[in-house]
């Protein structure tokens, strides 16, 4: 069964963003779309987001998709660094791997204050897809190149997207839709 999995960010939750309009998308291509919501910022911690995630861990197969935005991005990281198999594709919206400078990096740390193995995550999942904004208040486009050359991953860079959230105005992302497609074939 093709499934797809929606992680939302630091003080974000699945009904929010472009979640919604995209769970419905993968729906309708007969995706069965799961969308955990994890503790934020209140007990914010990669070991508690595992607790939370460890139920799903067993439904991780070739025919899994996994998408993030923002803080989503670095713990899928960390799911397919730890996991022992494949998994389709990633999708990494807003994405980051290290601090960013910010105040928010204190409830971020224990999801990248690490050295991440880059070969075992592309090992686990060989279609890394990445969308990047070249003017996101949070992430700094060396973060987002860096990153993308680290997975050796698909780089897309959105204008004037700000953080690819609602604030943004992006409560449907059509862009990412377009790259989804070659899925559904």
């Amino acid at each position: 069964m093709k499934k797809a999995f929606l992680i939302h960010g630091a003080y974000g939750n699945p009904q929010e963003n472009w979640f919604p309009w995209l769970k419905e998308k993968l729906e309708q291509h007969n995706y069965k779309v799961i969308t955990p919501t994890f503790p934020t910022p209140e007990n914010q911690t990669l070991k508690n987001w595992n607790d939370v995630f460890d139920k799903y861990k067993e439904q991780l197969d070739e025919e899994t998709i996994l998408i993030g935005h923002s803080l989503g991005c670095p713990y899928i990281l960390n799911v397919l660094q730890d996991i022992d198999k494949k998994v389709k594709a990633a999708y990494l919206v807003a994405a980051f791997h290290k601090a960013l400078g910010h105040s928010i990096d204190e409830i971020n740390e224990t999801f990248v204050e690490k050295d991440f193995d880059w070969s075992a995550i592309k090992r686990n999942c060989e279609n890394i897809v990445m969308f990047s904004s070249d003017n996101d208040p949070y992430i700094p486009m060396e973060v987002s190149e860096e990153l993308a050359q680290n997975l050796d991953a698909d780089f897309n860079v959105v204008a004037d997207g700000g953080h690819l959230n609602s604030t943004a105005g992006y409560t449907e992302f059509e862009e990412l839709l377009k790259k989804l497609e070659d899925l559904f074939v």
